[in-house]
């Protein structure tokens, strides 16, 4: 009689393994039969709050024994883990939610393990990028994912200038109380009409995707007052019109705003400062130069 298969894969992997289980990112169906499995056959759990993982395990009955391991203590509990494993038991290595390692802790103890020559198990699992990326409507031939944005202005301008010629569909964890700020400098730096898609609360009750150009996207969330959830932002692929460079000069901008915009030039300096990234000193003799 043929054993089941989760025999097989016991029996078939001597020494120590660590397992790297994603976990659901909401919705606890989400989780694999092999996930659970893994989760009550080994003989630890390494995971990012063990509060969090304490009602993942209470919902299918799992009683392992838990370890917390995050990005303060990443360090000395890497060393820890790597002892446990070296006495030839094995690791179940989990997030809050999702696959560890994807912006989230887990490289640092997955490295050392490759180093010890210990096996490292992918248990595959949901990912916020993945599902966002499926139900954006945007095109999936080609995407990049580049993790949190930053949460400075000006670092998260330089980072979306240098996707102003991308052709694939970029993608972006952000905090929900940044989100507004985000698309205000995707508008800024990419223009109102680039198409953009916010993807919030994914698998879980209150589930929602806001599809459309960046203009439209923030005034829907404008509208709504305080932004809660996990948010994935997705940037589509630049057209023609949207992957020409800038050609607008500091002084040529300060212009546009103070006339436009009937700005002040110290309100309009420190704009054009957000906009480009540079210190308000740095925008101040450029417009000193235009002059």
């Amino acid at each position: 009689m043929e054993p089941p298969e989760g025999a097989r894969e016991r029996a078939s992997s001597p020494g120590a393994v660590l397992y790297v289980v994603g976990t659901p990112i909401g919705n606890l169906e989400d989780i694999t039969f092999r996930a659970v499995r893994i989760l009550k056959e080994c003989d630890l759990i390494a995971c990012e709050d063990t509060r969090q993982t304490q009602k993942l395990l209470n919902h299918f009955g799992i009683e392992t024994r838990m370890i917390s391991y995050h990005e303060h203590n990443e360090r000395e509990r890497a060393e820890e883990l790597l002892k446990e494993l070296s006495l030839g038991k094995n690791v179940a290595l989990v997030s809050d939610a999702g696959m560890p390692g994807i912006s989230d802790p887990g490289y640092r103890v997955i490295a050392m393990a490759i180093e010890h020559d210990i096996r490292i198990v992918p248990i595959p699992g949901p990912a916020a990028v993945i599902a966002a990326l499926a139900g954006s409507g945007l095109p999936t031939d080609s995407f990049r994912f580049n993790g949190f944005f930053a949460s400075k202005s000006g670092q998260r301008r330089k980072v979306l200038d240098s996707i102003r010629t991308s052709s694939w569909t970029e993608v972006f964890y952000e905090a929900p109380h940044r989100t507004k700020d985000a698309l205000e400098d995707v508008i800024e730096v990419l223009g109102a009409e680039r198409h953009v898609v916010i993807a919030r609360e994914l698998t879980k009750v209150h589930e929602e995707f806001l599809r459309g150009n960046a203009k439209d996207v923030l005034k829907k969330l404008t509208s709504r007052g305080d932004i809660k959830g996990e948010i994935t932002l997705l940037i589509g692929k630049a057209d023609e019109t949207s992957a020409a460079p800038l050609q607008v000069s500091v002084h040529q901008r300060m212009e546009q705003l103070m006339k436009e915009d009937e700005l002040d030039e110290k309100t309009a300096l420190k704009k054009v400062a957000k906009e480009r990234g540079i210190s308000k000193s740095a925008a101040y003799r450029e417009w000193q130069r235009g002059k």
